[in-house]
């Protein structure tokens, strides 16, 4: 197929090695209104432990959406996310620090042979399982400080975590567990068999971690965020770069905010012509803040459909969640609500500003407090507000989430629909919202 024609429905399943940006292979492109379908490899964990990554991920290449041009904005509306693996494994992570030079994300090295970013191959299960190709090593970057095998149920929505044992006789059989698809290259993660709290029951609810638009510089698609990002700045490797300011190429895709999940919509900006748009890293669940810095990751299918926005230029992403994952004070009124509001204001002699709408302005930077500010100062040039009014209807109607330690952030807010008008999106807000 011509990377050119326009598809109004393009399935992908075909991943970079660990990179975003615009060197990378166009996957196809899809016409503006039509539907993104992609099969996707686990995310962090495999490709961490498979040194011939350059990233932390496995994402698609990029999709060109019929007429997006720099400064335009995509919209992707999330219809679908299922879960193809029975089972994963996750926790916290320990560094082989003699197995990578400046970043164990990145810059892999055997730490016997030297070979940088070697091909490697399988032998056994455990830990030390995975072997450079041409020495024989264990050519690793990651083990695991606390680790754990979670096996899920055929409805998806729950999971336990399972013994040495179990997690042993998964990780015999770790490619089908896992539905590892045929065009990935990452190792799976089950090799690695870690059996520590077995017996512990968890909820399910399946979202997307690495979603969004290509970035106008080629990096690691772990780092296009404001805290991963972080790892780049002096490092000596090839996607290295020189200071904080470097890093506003990014389009923040890596968030890893657990309601970016089937009903939301997400709208991105556009940095190259196409707009580039890939996914991956899809979790089974995790916990706000993501605070052993990894989760469930796993294979699976995601639809979406996308939208142009025309000359939004957007610094970073802007999430309308599913309802009901909304803050209670960032809902939108019910009737009720509105007409006690409007009693209250005739008391007092002012009109109510009734007509809101919910959105959510995600911010990334090295800390929650970074990232926070960077919500602000996207949020002030989105709804043309000093930061002070910004701060203010945060407090007044919205709030701050946390999206993933260190440094990713939802910024909550009720925004007048006036203004999300004039940005043209305030037809996204109402068809989300009901209103």
């Amino acid at each position: 197929m011509s990377q050119r024609e326009v598809e109004q429905e393009l399935s992908v399943d075909q991943y970079t090695l660990g990179l975003v940006g615009p060197d990378q292979e166009w996957a196809g492109t899809v016409a503006d209104g039509g539907t993104i379908r992609t099969y996707t490899p686990p995310g962090c964990w495999g490709p961490m432990v498979t040194p011939e990554f350059h990233g932390g991920h496995e994402v698609t290449r990029p999709i060109r959406v019929e007429g997006a041009e720099v400064g335009d904005a995509v919209a992707l509306h999330i219809r679908d996310v299922e879960v193809t693996s029975m089972a994963t494994s996750t926790g916290s992570m320990a560094e082989r620090e003699d197995a990578f030079g400046d970043d164990p994300f990145v810059d892999h090295r055997c730490p016997e042979c030297g070979t940088e970013w070697p091909e490697t191959v399988v032998e056994g299960t455990g830990e030390d399982a995975i072997k450079c190709a041409e020495c024989g090593a264990n050519a690793s970057s990651f083990g695991f400080e606390y680790g754990y095998t979670v096996a899920f149920d055929d409805d998806g929505t729950v999971g336990i975590t399972l013994d040495e044992d179990a997690a042993h006789e998964l990780a015999e059989n770790a490619d089908e567990v896992m539905d590892i698809p045929e065009n990935s290259r990452q190792h799976p993660i089950l090799l690695y068999e870690p059996g520590e709290m077995p017996g512990t029951l968890g909820r399910l609810r399946p979202f997307i971690g690495n979603v969004g638009t290509t970035p106008p510089v080629t990096m690691p698609d772990s780092h296009n965020a404001g805290d991963f990002g972080q790892y780049l700045i002096g490092a000596e490797h090839e996607y290295g770069v020189d200071s904080e300011a470097d890093l506003e190429a990014r389009t923040d895709g890596h968030m890893d905010i657990p309601q970016v999940r089937p009903g939301a919509v997400l709208i991105c900006p556009v940095k190259v012509d196409g707009a580039g748009v890939y996914v991956g890293d899809l979790h089974a669940n995790q916990g706000d803040g993501e605070l052993s810095l990894h989760t469930t990751d796993v294979s699976g299918t995601v639809t979406m459909d996308v939208e142009v926005i025309e000359d939004l230029e957007l610094d970073g992403p802007v999430l309308l969640p599913p309802e009901e994952d909304l803050p209670f004070i960032s809902k939108p009124y019910s009737d009720a609500e509105r007409e006690a509001g409007r009693e209250l204001g005739a008391d007092h002699g002012v009109d109510v500003e009734d007509e809101m709408g919910p959105i959510q302005v995600v911010g990334s930077g090295a800390t929650v407090n970074d990232a926070t500010q960077n919500a602000f100062d996207r949020a002030t040039k989105l709804l043309d507000m000093s930061e002070g009014e910004v701060r203010s209807r945060c407090t007044f109607t919205g709030g701050v989430q946390i999206g993933r330690l260190p440094g990713v952030v939802q910024l909550d807010m009720l925004a007048p629909m006036d203004v999300l008008e004039d940005r043209g999106i305030d037809h996204l807000v109402r068809d989300q919202y009901g209103l």
